[in-house]
């Protein structure tokens, strides 16, 4: 268990505050082997997208994920955030889930519960939710939100329509005719006096249709103890919503990348026909740089400034400098592009691909862990892998490394200035000389030194009429 917590450190709340997230439940209804939680939008798990706005609201050891399904996978997904974890091994219902939290949360002045499927909610929101709960001296405070239609949430009953008090939460399924036509609805999001709340939970009960512990039945049972139940609403409906449906998590990513967008072009980035753009929660982009249409810059990618992204690349976890132009159709995985590089279009640049300033990696060109200096070229047609090429060297269309025996990788090593032929095979373990040429279709297989020429293929022979007594030949076959 984690220490006995004190005071927030980055916070400024007055009180020790701990923040519960659900994320037990299995979400039946998008009809899956994967947890819900871990089905992503974003670029990320739908879990990792509360916890990071949670981790701005308290430390991370002041955060509890209470899972449940599927758990030791959830606690794999996100166990790198530094939260901690309640087992409800269990799951019979929200109510059940914050009691067998109860050690791990009753020490805590305040309780916020965030429902970890729900990953649009924001630091800002929390934290008034927080505040207002403290100001109002309250013991149970709900986020509620207006939905133009609320069907399946349940209904927040003021004492009076003009009041911030709240006499219960009544479910979609126990709703009369008139209490279904309230907008107002609870959000599963919730801050609760820490000694309130475990000194009432016990009153709940599993008398309802499922037979679980709902913690929406803690608004009447804490108002009926005559404690203050209040309610705040959010200014952003969509917030709160939740992810149950497959439709639903694809309109969830939707909001979530096209105000990722919105916020790029805030920070000086322009993104042509931002609605056809996929582009990931963690992403960075510097100013002055244009994404065109139909972009995917996935992962964790890292995009300088004055750069152009064409349409239809997709760069995933890689990193980009300055004043790099990215041709249509490239594909990157874990590359980085050096200052003024020039890629695709129709490149792909594979793990450990380190393309130097100013170089040019062309069409259909596949790399893979190599790094590629300073000025240097390989525009068309050509595989380099397992290789370290220096400054000013030129690739020929065609060229290939061949790194793999069929047991091992092996290393080719091309030093500055050479100039490889176009179709060229160098068998790796193999070194090129600095300002060697290697000339047109040649296989090299041993080193070649500083300022030669190789040539590794059959001199050329000339049989002057072999093609016309060839074809006078099958003529006469023919007749």
């Amino acid at each position: 268990m984690p220490k006995r917590p004190g005071k927030n450190a980055k916070s400024s709340f007055p009180c020790r505050v701990a923040i519960a997230i659900m994320a037990a439940g299995k979400g039946t209804r998008l009809k899956s082997r994967h947890p819900k939680v871990l089905h992503e939008i974003g670029g990320k798990p739908i879990l990792a997208h509360v916890i990071a706005t949670a981790a701005k609201v308290v430390p991370a050891a002041d955060i509890f994920v209470i899972i449940g399904h599927e758990a030791e996978r959830v606690r794999q997904a996100v166990g790198g955030s530094g939260v901690n974890f309640v087992l409800q091994a269990e799951q019979r219902g929200t109510g059940h889930a914050l009691m067998v939290a109860r050690e791990a949360l009753a020490p805590y002045d305040q309780v916020i519960v965030l429902s970890g499927d729900a990953p649009l909610i924001t630091a800002p929101t929390v934290q008034k939710l927080s505040s207002f709960h403290n100001a109002q001296n309250a013991a149970m405070t709900l986020l509620t939100a207006d939905l133009a239609t609320p069907v399946g949430y349940g209904r927040v009953l003021r004492k009076s329509a003009k009041s911030t008090e709240v006499k219960a939460i009544v479910e979609e399924k126990a709703a009369n005719a008139t209490q279904k036509k309230i907008r107002e609805i609870n959000s599963g999001f919730y801050a609760f006096s820490g000694p309130s709340l475990y000194q009432h939970i016990g009153e709940l009960s599993t008398d309802n249709p499922h037979r679980e512990y709902y913690l929406t039945d803690m608004a009447g049972i804490l108002h009926r103890a005559r404690k203050k139940v209040i309610a705040i609403k959010t200014a952003d409906a969509a917030e709160v919503l939740g992810s149950n449906t497959r439709a639903e998590i694809v309109d969830l990513d939707a909001r979530l990348r096209l105000a990722k967008c919105h916020q790029l072009m805030a920070e000086g980035v322009t993104i042509f026909q931002p609605q056809t753009c996929l582009i990931d929660s963690d992403v960075v982009v510097g100013a002055d740089s244009v994404i065109e249409p139909f972009v995917q810059l996935l992962g964790k990618t890292r995009i300088g400034a004055d750069c152009r992204i064409r349409s239809y690349s997709i760069l995933k976890d890689s990193e980009v400098a300055d004043n790099v132009l990215v041709n249509p159709l490239t594909v990157t995985d874990g590359a980085r592009i050096g200052t003024g590089a020039i890629v695709g279009p129709y490149s792909r640049l594979r793990p450990g691909s380190d393309i130097g300033e100013g170089a040019h990696v062309g069409n259909f060109v596949e790399t893979k862990k190599i790094k590629l200096g300073k000025g240097s070229k390989a525009n068309h047609l050509t595989y380099l892998g397992d290789a370290e090429i220096g400054d000013g060297v030129n690739v020929g269309a065609g060229t290939i490394t061949c790194n793999y025996d069929g047991v091992n990788k092996h290393k080719t090593t091309i030093e500055d200035g050479v100039f490889i032929g176009s179709d060229s095979t160098l068998v790796a373990p193999v070194r090129i000389g600095r300002g060697a040429y290697v000339a047109a279709a040649s296989c090299i297989t041993d080193d070649v030194p500083a300022d030669a020429l190789a040539l590794g293929r059959a001199r050329q022979t000339v049989k002057e009429g072999w093609a016309a007594a060839k074809r006078g030949s099958r003529n006469s076959t023919q007749g």
